[in-house]
């Protein structure tokens, strides 16, 4: 068997020689998804174009309903089990590390309820098997999204515009967890949060330089309620501290320079009353102007040491980045020579 020399270079671990199939991994992230799961299992595509092996994974997020069984039934290649439920956002972080040591070249992502056409797979991780794009995204069409009522579609649109401005990226459907994404970009994607990892990849994606495409895809009709949008107050807390974490110095100073704003106001205020003969009746002004001011100085301060925290972030997050790349390579090798 022909087995594979790396080159170690500053940035990448790459390889000099190989000839390993392509191969695309399906995850589906589970929870209580037992009546759901073989149909969507059944539409799901054998073959892609430009793979040459298509396989599937469920992650059964701690259900008790017995989806896991009902994936190992349906001759699903990888069944992954949390003992208990721990979110949305972590049974998709477990998703793409089984996929890796799966040996996965790209994984795509879709919803145990069939609420994506599975027929769009091929479409959809087109763009990353030609690479053309680290990660690609299926764009539901928000405007014309035939199960959506207009409030709805008003409110994805405006929180797709407000994501693409924090990921300083053009985002069509920010909440789409329809996706594919190729080895690299799921060796650096870092999920935190444990309710959605949408918005937050996103951000991060911004922030890592990747290519992000969108592709149009169809939708099934809507056979349940959304779990996701019992609580709507989890999507701007999501963006402010994923863009705090990526540009911490910018919210800051925004906040300092916004409280420094007002107390210069107060400022003037208290001056022009105070030339005017007024002065003494205005002391609060006077008052609240400077605590504005020390505020705003302090808070721009901690800009710049969350500037600084940032910048250790990232090493660690390009040491975290080589680390899996180079467990990959040892569970490949092992695998080898098994």
């Amino acid at each position: 068997m022909l087995k594979a020399f790396v080159i170690l270079l500053p940035d990448v671990i790459m390889p000099f020689v190989s000839e390993k199939p392509i191969k695309v991994i399906i995850q589906i992230p589970c929870f209580n998804e037992r009546d759901s799961l073989p149909e969507t299992v059944r539409a799901l595509p054998r073959e892609i174009p430009g793979a040459d092996v298509v396989e599937y994974l469920v992650v059964d997020d701690g259900s008790t309903d017995g989806t896991a069984e009902v994936a190992g039934a349906l001759g699903v290649h990888h069944v992954v089990r949390h003992t208990r439920n721990r979110g949305l956002a972590r049974a998709f972080v477990t998703g793409l590390q089984a996929a890796l040591e799966a040996g996965a070249d790209v994984i795509v992502n879709t919803d145990a309820d069939n609420q994506y056409e599975a027929a769009d797979i091929p479409l959809l991780a087109q763009p990353v098997l030609e690479r053309r794009a680290d990660i690609a995204v299926g764009d539901r069409q928000l405007a014309q999204h035939p199960y959506f009522s207009p409030i709805k579609r008003r409110l994805q649109l405006m929180g797709s515009w407000v994501v693409g401005r924090a990921a300083g990226l053009t985002v069509h459907d920010a909440t789409s967890g329809f996706r594919a994404l190729s080895r690299e970009a799921a060796l650096r994607i870092l999920v935190l949060g444990d309710y959605s990892y949408t918005l937050e990849t996103l951000i991060q994606a911004g922030a890592e330089r990747l290519a992000v495409a969108y592709v149009p895809i169809r939708v099934n009709l809507v056979t349940r309620p959304s779990r996701l949008m019992k609580n709507l107050t989890h999507f701007p807390s999501t963006i402010l501290r994923a863009y705090t974490m990526y540009r911490p110095l910018r919210v800051f100073l925004w906040f300092g320079a916004l409280c420094v704003a007002m107390g210069l106001g107060l400022g003037v205020r208290f001056l022009y009353f105070y030339f005017n003969g007024n002065g003494m009746g205005h002391v609060q002004s006077l008052i609240l102007m400077a605590v504005l001011l020390i505020v705003g100085f302090q808070i721009c301060l901690i800009g710049l040491l969350a500037d600084l925290v940032s910048a250790n972030r990232k090493i660690m997050e390009e040491t975290l980045y080589r680390l899996r790349k180079v467990e990959l390579l040892l569970t490949e090798h092992k695998r080898d020579d098994a």
